[in-house]
């Protein structure tokens, strides 16, 4: 699935990050990534993925806090967030601060912004991504970053703050999608009055946010980085981890949009991927050699289109399922196709 054609030359595209009891409409599609979720964009009759072709992405502050957070805070705790990024060794990703500017998140102007902006329209979304897309090579040019003020409060406490949201978390959440990552289904959620609460989550990319206080999301968690590191491998890395892949089907027909997830018996990692096709065929790369469970699950714990543009294909009718033994995931390599077989609930 791939981001609509667009006659500019260039097209910008957005992605947001919910509060815990919203789910926001999100825009934009499931990607065609191994390690997780990542993003398809059309170049021509090509897919190529979304992501910044040269390193270091030069990013910028907006010059202007809240009541809470003044604006020397905010860039503090936005440098923290994408050195959680950049400090991962299995990925080449880096990141400068070209520091402050008056610019406001969302201009074409052709710097990436990132800075407190009110958003009465969209009063339950705490951050959203954008991204300008070149269309002739498919590349990120310039990706802007909104934490919205309206109702909102934030907190750059290292505690964190009752009735505040974390800036950092938050940021590091975005600052994935900047990077080109889209979200992970790997969460808990509990259905309640206006939304869902996040009871848990195995990912900071999962789409609804831990409630005010909280600051887990400011350490990435190995879907994460799995994610991170597919996009933009280090040296070593391709060669050093494997992949499973496979298919689900039910009653002879590939399942699409089921949740796949490779269970580390060892170090207790979880990394997820989708079935993305008719077929209902996945890959989960970015593993670390050995035995892992794997585990197929309906796309209940989040709204559907925060992980798919066409979610009318998606079925979630079925049981949880577990394929019937370990899979072996090579160094280098692959696991070599499992068939996993899910019934109807």
């Amino acid at each position: 699935m791939n981001f609509p054609c667009s006659q500019s030359g260039r097209r910008r595209l957005a992605r947001r990050v919910a509060a815990f009891m919203c789910c926001a409409a999100v825009i934009g599609v499931s990607g065609t990534g191994r390690a997780y979720q990542q993003y398809g964009v059309s170049v021509g009759r090509t897919v190529v993925k979304l992501k910044w072709n040269h390193m270091p992405v030069q990013y910028y502050v907006r010059n202007a806090g809240t009541g809470t957070v003044s604006a020397a805070q905010f860039q503090a705790a936005i440098d923290a967030a994408f050195a959680t990024w950049h400090n991962i060794e299995t990925a080449a990703v880096s990141a400068q601060d070209g520091g402050f500017v008056n610019s406001l998140p969302g201009n074409d102007d052709g710097l990436s912004v990132l800075g407190f902006l009110s958003r009465a329209d969209e009063p339950d979304v705490l951050g959203e991504t954008n991204w300008l897309i070149d269309d002739v090579t498919g590349e990120i040019v310039e990706s802007d970053i909104l934490f919205n003020t309206s109702g909102i409060a934030w907190s750059v406490s290292a505690g964190g703050e009752t009735g505040r949201f974390d800036l950092q978390s938050i940021a590091t959440h975005e600052i994935g999608h900047l990077f080109g990552l889209g979200h992970s289904a790997l969460g808990e959620t509990t259905q309640v009055t206006g939304g869902r609460r996040v009871d848990a989550k195995g990912s900071v990319m999962f789409p609804i946010a831990f409630s005010s206080g909280n600051t887990i999301d400011r350490k990435l968690q190995p879907d994460d980085i799995a994610g991170i590191s597919d996009l933009y491998p280090a040296d070593g890395f391709r060669a050093n981890t494997g992949s499973v892949s496979g298919t689900v089907t039910k009653n002879g027909q590939g399942v699409f949009g089921a949740h796949v997830v490779a269970f580390n018996p060892t170090s207790g990692a979880l990394v997820g991927n989708f079935t993305q096709d008719a077929s209902g065929t996945f890959t989960i790369s970015g593993l670390a050699p050995g035995p892992v469970i794997v585990r197929v699950e309906p796309v209940d714990d989040a709204d559907l289109d925060s992980f798919f543009s066409d979610t009318s294909r998606v079925d979630i009718n079925f049981r949880v399922t577990y394929y019937a033994q370990f899979a072996i995931v090579p160094a280098g390599g692959d696991s070599g196709q499992i068939r996993i077989q899910v019934t109807s609930k």
